[in-house]
């Protein structure tokens, strides 16, 4: 088993540590590239380069092959992202019913766009193609909640809701 090294990535301390105990159950495996990718991400929220490195290095890869990955399928995320997530639907139905005014509100009281995160990472904004809920268009979703027939008003309530948390 590889010793946990600490390293400084953006002024954040990024402890290995996890990422040692979850290659330890892979190494040696065939394929395992992809669920150690999926659970390095899903206990640091992101890939920091730290743990791009000692995966090459564990599980015997390239590290371009594991960029390749990574750049390639949109579950993967290589920045911080925010707690909160919300995705702004800009599919048809909500197109036509005033997504735009929702994204420009979402900017507006985050000051952040489309796959950009607040300095206190807090909320991460991510405009889709479509959330599958034309119905109810326009819609946003706030991780795994779902808000429809969003006006400029309703959009400013979800948001306090979640600036108030916490």
């Amino acid at each position: 088993m590889s010793e946990a090294v600490e390293t400084t990535v953006a002024e954040e301390e990024i402890d290995l540590a996890g990422a040692n105990e979850i290659l330890d159950h892979y190494v040696g495996m065939p394929g395992a590239l992809m669920p150690v990718l999926q659970a390095i991400q899903e206990h640091y929220g992101y890939i920091p380069e730290p743990c791009v490195h000692l995966t090459a290095e564990r599980l015997n890869v390239y590290c371009s092959q594991i960029y390749g990955v990574l750049t390639f399928y949109a579950q993967f995320h290589l920045e911080p992202r925010g707690k909160y997530i919300v995705r702004v639907c800009k599919g048809t139905a909500c197109h036509v019913r005033g997504a735009n005014r929702i994204g420009d509100t979402l900017q507006e009281r985050l000051g952040i766009g489309h796959a950009e995160t607040t300095a206190d990472l807090k909320f991460t904004a991510e405009y889709v193609a479509c959330i599958g809920a034309c119905g109810m268009a326009p819609v946003i979703m706030v991780n795994d909640a779902t808000y429809g027939s969003l006006t400029v008003q309703k959009m400013n309530e979800v948001i306090d809701k979640y600036v108030s948390m916490d």
